[in-house]
């Protein structure tokens, strides 16, 4: 066998755990690293302008594959950006290596040029963080640092000094087979057959989902009919859980619609599945709750639970069915498919007066035509912000289409670096970034790595000249709105200037065509659409003790505009109601 540098060792195992790309900024201490990448045909550099968009690029591919995924960093300055969207990735459960090289492992501890301690800055992100300060550290670190990214669902981080990764390998490395992929967990049997008589001894029960029902929808829905419970969701769950649901009765949290808070409130027995929702505002204190999850620590941590249960939801799901008796009393599950039809109906009138003449154009009529236009497996990368909120109430899930987002950890700037992991899986596959213009903004310098790699990309910018979510925390804190304001350039003319397809719309009745255009469109392309930066209004209802903080009153803020699609399965669902 060849001798092999660190560096190579590294990046062969990388390929070896199906990585297929090494998203980064080069710099000298990963010069080595990125070098091997050069004569390894197996996996790819993908040069980013800006390291957080390396991680941000990572995490979405990890997300959308449940594969690991990969990206890097240079030593000081350059592994630092990369803690952003390690955060995030972390927070989403996505198993992604990085890759943050060091500074001459001679001079670690003597204040060296651009030394910091990645080793230590990087441990709050990630399951596993370790520096290799001897070659014979290698392969190890690097195969415990996968097995960590992936057995744990996400980050694991290894710190290499640049000339450590020059270094020539030992030639009788241990290197074992690397776990690639996470087992089945199902909870024991005393454990089910507990939840099974809560379930049976339960008058009316309530589902609440989130991203841990992903690949369970048929187990969802079979268990739902079995005991009429009126199924929620949390936002991470929406994707999974809504489409093809007749019990669907909304989302509950800040950006909450329909009647999936009255659901949770009012049964008898309440179900988190596959849920770590972090408002407990919402959640209620005087109902039974049982919380399903794979991942333990997330048991009873934000409510108090009568029962915990470890393991997969599919799997508890197969195991519970066939041990509760079907229950016959659907007059609970009615009364709320029949609130949460009532609830959209409520809202949908404002989104449907005049909304073709409206001018700013109002962002709810561009998230529903958005909705109607896109692709059936399209994937939609959100900004966090007024985007999540569009999307959350706009998207139309149906089991092919995918929403990504920085919805655990909330950071701006996310939706365009994420759309770039998405589209290196597959150029063929349309990719969406709904993005606003203060994210787009943040990290606009990577607009050029569409152009650079020519990724198909549609940025739909939503561009209402302000920080529009922090505007509303303000508002809720009876607080007048400072600094929020952008003072912003035509977007589509510098997607122009860079060699995109680009198109500024600023009146409803050309959106619908440029959106056509721009899907229609071979390559990356910018639609910048000039929307109303006073789309929010808060009821009246509201009383002062809601709006005292956020967590509680933007839950309870009515859209000046719908909820797009979900109001026709809400009537459809509202047919089914067996007529006695």
């Amino acid at each position: 066998m060849a001798k092999q540098t660190v560096a190579e060792q590294f990046v062969d195992i990388l390929v070896r755990a199906g990585v297929r790309r090494l998203y980064g900024v080069v710099g000298d201490s990963l010069n080595p690293v990125v070098d091997a990448v050069r004569r390894n045909a197996a996996i790819d550099w993908i040069q980013v302008r800006h390291e957080e968009a390396a991680a941000f690029a990572a995490g979405a591919e990890a997300q959308l594959t449940g594969r690991l995924a990969a990206c890097a960093g240079s030593c000081g300055p350059g592994n630092l950006h990369l803690i952003n969207g390690l955060f995030d990735a972390h927070r989403s459960m996505a198993p992604v290596l990085a890759l943050a090289s060091h500074i001459p492992s001679s001079e670690i501890g003597t204040t060296f040029f651009q030394e910091t301690h990645p080793d230590r800055l990087f441990t709050e992100c990630s399951h596993y963080s370790e520096l290799i300060s001897s070659t014979r550290q290698m392969p190890r670190v690097l195969q415990t640092a996968i097995q960590h990214a992936v057995g744990r669902s996400g980050v694991a981080v290894v710190s290499l000094p640049g000339d450590i990764a020059a270094e020539q390998a030992p030639e009788r490395a241990f290197q074992h087979a690397l776990v690639t992929t996470r087992p089945l967990a199902r909870p024991g049997d005393a454990e089910i057959d507990a939840l099974a008589r809560m379930v049976d001894g339960a008058r009316t029960v309530t589902l609440f989902c989130g991203s841990g029902t992903a690949g369970a929808h048929a187990e969802v829905m079979e268990f739902a009919e079995r005991v009429k419970a009126p199924v929620g969701h949390a936002l991470r769950g929406k994707e999974w859980i809504q489409y093809d649901n007749p019990y669907d009765v909304g989302m509950s949290g800040l950006l909450g619609y329909g009647a999936a808070y009255e659901a949770t409130h009012e049964c008898d027995l309440l179900l988190l599945l596959g849920t770590d929702f972090p408002y407990n505002a919402f959640l209620p204190d005087d109902v039974k709750i049982v919380q399903v999850d794979v991942r333990p620590e997330h048991l009873g941590r934000r409510t108090k639970l009568d029962l915990a249960v470890w393991g997969d939801v599919r799997e508890t799901l197969r195991c519970l069915i066939p041990k509760v008796r079907e229950k016959t009393d659907r007059k609970f599950l009615d009364r709320m498919l029949k609130k949460h039809a009532d609830a959209l109906e409520g809202v949908v009138k404002a989104y449907t007066r005049k909304v073709e003449k409206h001018v700013p154009i109002h962002p709810e009529f561009v998230a529903s035509v958005l909705d109607e236009e896109a692709a059936d497996d399209a994937i939609f990368t959100v900004d966090t912000g007024m985007c999540n909120v569009w999307a959350a109430r706009y998207l139309t899930p149906n089991g092919r289409r995918r929403v990504i987002g920085s919805f655990s950890h909330g950071s701006m700037a996310n939706a365009l670096p994420q759309a770039i992991g998405a589209q290196f899986l597959d150029r063929r596959r349309q990719v969406v970034s709904m993005s606003g213009d203060g994210g787009f903004t943040m990290l606009m310098g990577d607009f050029l790595t569409l152009v650079q790699y020519d990724l198909p990309v549609k940025v739909v910018l939503f561009n209402n000249s302000s920080l529009g979510m922090v505007e509303l925390e303000m508002m809720v804190s009876g607080l007048p709105s400072y600094g929020t304001t952008n003072h912003n350039p035509d977007f589509a003319a510098i997607a122009r200037a860079a060699g995109v397809y680009g198109v500024r719309v600023e009146k409803p009745k050309q959106l619908r065509g440029a959106l056509r255009d721009a899907f229609r469109h071979d390559g990356p392309a910018l639609v910048d659409v000039v929307t109303d930066p006073h789309a929010l209004s808060i009821p009246p209802k509201i009383s002062a003790e809601m709006v005292s903080g956020f967590a509680l009153s933007a839950g309870k803020i009515v859209l000046d505009g719908g909820v797009g699609r979900m109001l026709q399965m809400a009537r459809s669902n509202l047919r089914n109601i067996p007529r006695v």
